[in-house]
């Protein structure tokens, strides 16, 4: 079993920042760095979405919305992979979630709240 734990949301300002943090542990079989890791978000209504992904070899992909404004990142040492926000609009309030970026996942941790206000 590996967990997921997320930090690093709350309510920020229309044009402000955040940077998220996702830890994977558990396992003792897990090989964080290679696998494809992603960070979704899940809007109120709306369904998950995968947002930004980095792999194995540290390549990174962007959804359309995010892109220029968000930064995944990732710290295999800490087994930690990291999304930084900036400029941030109302549209990005959401439940932030990591895992892997695969049909293959992990159980989904509990996400962290991301509020942009007006």
């Amino acid at each position: 079993q590996v967990q997921l734990v997320e930090s690093g949301g709350g309510l920020v300002q229309y044009g402000g920042s955040l940077r998220l943090s996702c830890t994977a542990s558990g396992s003792i079989y897990i090989s964080f760095s290679i696998y494809n890791m992603g960070w979704y978000r899940q809007a109120p209504g709306k369904q998950r979405e995968l947002v930004a992904s980095i792999s194995s070899d540290f390549r990174t992909n962007y959804t359309e919305s995010v892109k220029g404004r968000f930064t995944i990142s990732r710290d295999n040492a800490k087994n930690t992979v990291y999304l930084e926000m900036n400029s941030l609009k109302p549209e990005d309030t959401a439940v932030y979630s990591c895992n892997r970026d695969s049909n293959a996942r992990w159980d989904w941790g509990k996400g962290t709240l991301v509020t942009v206000s007006s």
